[in-house]
């Protein structure tokens, strides 16, 4: 024990270790910001320095500490105290849990460790702390002041027929709507959770005004000037479908003979940004008064969540294994029965493999004003650009964008022109920063900047 406390001394105040003089209300509210936290230790007779001082020892002094630990933490906390001595000095070592019940309050305050220090904590971080704590999921909480009133029968009834056809759900449609809602473990001691209202609500915005999906299209590549604008509101389900009929109105269509067919491809992958599109919907924090939005520029597309991702997930660890975590569990598992998302953590993977098979870039991934945002990205070949293009440069470009690269052979063969002039092309290209030369030796060709 001497010899982990003088390491513990050498290394210095930290975000889990704390040196104090002599046992006194901030010693407890230390102990109220470990708790709240990963906990930590508290060394009692050490300057903040590091200098071992020391401190007075009554038959008592531990069971006094003790207790006022206990009397001034709500819920009480019974921390292990230790006594030991370094230098001929008495030292009292506190070492405190994190919490499985929190917040922990300090003379009815609540307090959380950041680096060396500790911070009060406002009436809504208080709110937030509890609700991970006690996992409270928005959606399973009751919506006071809805009835079954304001339910759309006839979805709860399509939502059965399609949960049976691809999930085989054993609900039959002459089920009441009620019985049905239960049975769905959307009802909460006989009352409408929030989550019956979001996914079969006639009208959801009457309780939720910030349950919308905004989608714009604008002119250019900035967000400055909109060409089209629509807000879709009603339930979560055919929020879905609305917003993905808009990105078809506005993003293109080409159609391509191949042989005797005719073949139609969108500029993105369509199933990719509905994929997106529902997990902004599933995994959105319906406590933030903010939407789901979808912004279509000449470039790109983004599709912004609302909220972070749900803890412990980061960005980095989408693109690798993870759990399927869910921030609202009863809405994933309602749209995981009609088969709008797969409960495996997948659908990222997906995203991106899409995208990839399709020929554009790996969509980006990004954390931006505390919201998830997802952006598809076309080559940064823009419109304009392609028109200053000969015929052959657009040629050898389309080429590319379709099948990911083109080698010096295959190009004089796409052009039925010598291989000088192929590479003649092929330079003009590289000189331009439109394309890019890969591989080795015979492995040579070019690929899209």
């Amino acid at each position: 024990m001497k010899n982990k406390l003088i390491e513990l001394i050498k290394k210095g105040e930290n975000e889990k270790v704390e040196f104090k003089e002599k046992f006194d209300r901030e010693t407890i509210e230390t102990i109220s910001a470990f708790a709240n936290t990963s906990g930590g230790v508290i060394l009692i007779g050490v300057t903040d320095e590091g200098k071992i001082k020391g401190i007075g020892i009554g038959k008592k002094t531990l069971e006094d500490i003790a207790n006022r630990i206990k009397q001034n933490t709500d819920p009480k906390l019974y921390p292990k105290t230790e006594l030991s001595e370094i230098e001929n000095k008495k030292i009292i070592l506190v070492e405190v849990n994190e919490s499985k019940s929190k917040p922990v309050l300090a003379f009815g305050r609540a307090y959380r460790r950041v680096g060396k220090t500790n911070q009060k904590l406002s009436s809504e971080e208080i709110r937030k702390l509890a609700r991970e704590t006690e996992k409270f999921y928005f959606d399973e909480q009751i919506c006071e002041e809805a009835s079954l009133a304001d339910i759309d029968g006839e979805k709860v009834k399509w939502f059965i027929r399609e949960a049976k056809k691809q999930r085989k759900l054993e609900i039959q449609e002459e089920v009441s709507i009620k019985e049905t809602l239960m049975r769905l473990n959307l009802l909460k001691r006989e009352k409408l959770t929030n989550a019956a209202i979001l996914l079969f609500g006639k009208n959801p915005q009457k309780f939720f005004p910030q349950a919308e999906v905004k989608c714009a299209r604008f002119k250019g590549i900035e967000p400055l000037e909109f060409i089209d604008m629509k807000v879709f509101r009603g339930n979560i389900i055919d929020q879905r479908e609305d917003a993905l009929e808009f990105v078809k109105e506005h993003i293109k269509l080409q159609a391509k003979i191949i042989g005797t067919q005719r073949v139609e491809k969108w500029e993105y992958p369509l199933e990719a940004i509905r994929e997106a599109i529902t997990n902004a919907i599933v995994h959105r924090d319906y406590e933030i008064q903010s939407n789901v939005q979808i912004r279509i520029f000449d470039d790109k597309l983004e599709v912004w969540g609302v909220g972070p991702l749900p803890k412990p997930l980061t960005v980095e660890d989408l693109k690798k294994k993870h759990k399927s975590i869910l921030r609202n569990p009863l809405i994933g598992k309602s749209f995981f029965l009609i088969k709008f998302i797969e409960e495996w953590g997948t659908g990222i993977n997906r995203i991106i493999k899409s995208c990839l098979e399709y020929g554009l870039p790996e969509p980006l991934f990004e954390e931006i004003s505390g919201s998830l945002v997802v952006t598809f990205r076309k080559y940064k070949i823009s419109e304009e650009i392609m028109r200053e293009l000969s015929e052959e440069e657009r040629t050898i470009v389309e080429f590319i964008k379709e099948k990911g690269q083109i080698s010096r052979q295959k190009c004089v063969s796409l052009l039925n022109v010598s291989p000088t002039t192929a590479f003649r092309y092929l330079k003009s290209l590289e000189k331009k920063n439109i394309i890019k030369r890969a591989g080795r030796g015979k492995n040579i060709h070019y690929i899209l900047l």
